[in-house]
């Protein structure tokens, strides 16, 4: 069982909330949230990089000279791999880097990584009305009503997408949106504050709780 304050739009305390998320035993958190942090990572590798071996590099068919006689090396192609202009040795091939992990897993150390953020969570009561349009000059002042930093990298987290909430926060290089159902470990350990609305809070509970 977590508690929170709740804040309010112009900042000021509006209650306590409590919240339960099911997390890893402290001996094996660090573990498993290491270990997703790693697989979304190497998840997001395209594996595209590749290089010529010198049977796929173009040319190279007749020997350079004759094997003797010359007083130089012997050589059988000009892409040889010594040779500028050869193929690579043991270069890049594509490939993929994906790395499995049980969903279960997966689901635990998300929430192992959001209830590890309880000192720098904020939790807000719902502002999307605030923005009948929208206003990027506005939300970081209310970021900083609920005083957190503008030098600091805020996770803003909400139940459900709000067109002029999005517009206001795509142009404040310090701030990343994120909808409570879309919940990542590495923006979570990422960010330097992590505010979340009453409802994203409670679709976090219902979405990622088994």
């Amino acid at each position: 069982m977590f508690e929170c304050e709740v804040k309010n739009w112009e900042g000021d305390p509006a209650g306590q909330k409590t919240f339960e998320l099911r997390v890893a035993k402290e001996e094996t958190a660090s573990h498993i949230v290491h270990r997703a942090l790693v697989r979304q990572m190497t998840n997001s590798r395209q594996g595209t990089a590749s290089t010529k071996t010198r049977s796929e590099v173009r040319g190279g068919g007749r020997k350079p000279w004759r094997q003797k006689g010359t007083g130089r090396a012997r050589a059988g192609s000009s892409r040889s791999p010594l040779w500028r202009g050869g193929g690579v040795i043991f270069g890049p091939k594509p490939r993929d880097y994906n790395l499995k992990m049980n969903r279960k897993e997966r689901r635990l150390a998300l929430r192992t990584a959001f209830a590890s953020r309880l000192d720098d969570l904020v939790v807000v009561e719902e502002f999307s009305e605030q923005f009948s349009r929208p206003k990027t000059k506005d939300l970081v002042s209310a970021i900083a009503r609920w005083g957190i930093s503008a030098d600091n990298k805020t996770l803003l987290i909400l139940s459900e997408r709000s067109e002029n909430v999005y517009l206001s926060a795509r142009n404040a290089p310090k701030i990343k949106l994120l909808i409570a159902d879309q919940l990542n470990v590495y923006d979570l350990l990422h960010a330097d504050k992590v505010v979340v609305t009453q409802s994203a809070l409670e679709k976090i509970q219902e979405v990622y709780s088994d």
